[in-house]
């Protein structure tokens, strides 16, 4: 077989792959989700390549760990607790960026705040929304920031200059320790042999300085146990991001309408990459003015298998 034959062949194979991938994508959320969308169906977020030979291959793009981050031993699919917010399931796929073959076993994490922007583990350094804690309990007593607005509701373009970092702006400023014992939205699932693993919470809500997010982080390696999943090492941490159209329609639905928090948009977030479905953009379905009941998020994550990325050091 000469080298141009080879190639050739080689080539070949990158494009089954990186079809069978897309494939395998489709037939995972279901026939009415990956219809187009109709007359009732909103979708929102990035257009994945799934028939381009290069999708599969590109490292889905690695960020910052953020404060609030606690090692999960709830191994849960659902991690709504008592929170109150728009039903979301969040469907994530998990393949090698190089073969494209799916990682079996891998342990996923997700963390988000709640409707009104409030970390479990950390509700009295949240700075929240305002307007009433979800889920029936007492707001968090925390001093909020001097130059934060009140009484401002959200709109489409935000003011002011969002905060680089710290707790309040949720970008980084290093790990907090947890001030409570509470460890709603939050969670871990073990992808199946396609890969996937699937979550049932909220839609998140906002704080300063942040646009809408979800925290995620990929271990491979390691062992289920008695306390968790334990060992081996984390080769993705990444966050998940929202069109700005959807979370426009979530601010019309309570509790979401109750906060007087000033949003940052996804365009003006200092830590979203810019680079859709390959820095976390996710694609959102939901019924068009009926975003209440329910929104299913999707996206695929490219990862390293063999990397180390904690996102402590970005």
């Amino acid at each position: 077989m000469s080298e141009n034959q080879k190639h050739r062949r080689d080539m070949t194979r990158r494009r089954v792959l990186a079809a069978g991938g897309g494939v395998v994508v489709a037939a995972g959320i279901g026939a009415g989700v990956v219809s187009s969308a109709s007359a009732d169906t909103t979708s929102a977020g990035a257009t994945e390549k799934t028939t381009s030979g290069e999708a599969c291959y590109r490292l889905t793009s690695e960020t910052t760990e953020g404060p609030y981050y606690i090692d999960a031993d709830k191994i849960r699919k659902d991690i709504t607790e008592d929170r109150e917010g728009i039903p979301l399931t969040v469907r994530l796929k998990v393949i090698d960026s190089e073969s494209c073959e799916p990682l079996q076993g891998a342990a996923v994490d997700i963390w988000h705040c709640d409707a009104l922007g409030i970390y479990s583990g950390y509700e009295s350094l949240s700075t929240g929304g305002g307007g009433g804690a979800p889920g029936g309990s007492t707001p968090p007593t925390g001093t909020p920031p001097t130059d934060a607005p009140t009484g401002t509701p959200p709109t489409g373009a935000p003011t002011g200059t969002p905060p680089s970092g710290g707790p309040g702006g949720g970008g980084g400023g290093g790990h907090e320790e947890p001030t409570d014992d509470k460890r709603y939205l939050r969670g871990t699932q073990l992808t199946d042999k396609h890969g996937y693993v699937e979550f049932t919470t909220v839609f998140p809500g906002w704080y300063r300085g942040r646009c809408v997010h979800v925290h995620t982080k990929v271990h491979v390696g390691g062992t289920m146990t008695s306390a968790g999943y334990e060992g081996g090492h984390t080769c993705h941490t990444g966050q998940l991001f929202f069109a700005e159209s959807a979370v426009l329609d979530s601010a019309e639905v309570a509790p979401y309408s109750t906060s007087t928090t000033e949003r940052t948009t996804l365009d003006a977030d200092t830590i979203y990459p810019g680079n859709g479905s390959e820095g976390g953009l996710l694609t959102l379905k939901y019924r068009a003015k009926k975003i209440e009941k329910g929104v299913l998020a999707t996206l695929t994550l490219g990862v390293d298998p063999d990397a180390t990325h904690t996102g402590t050091d970005s």
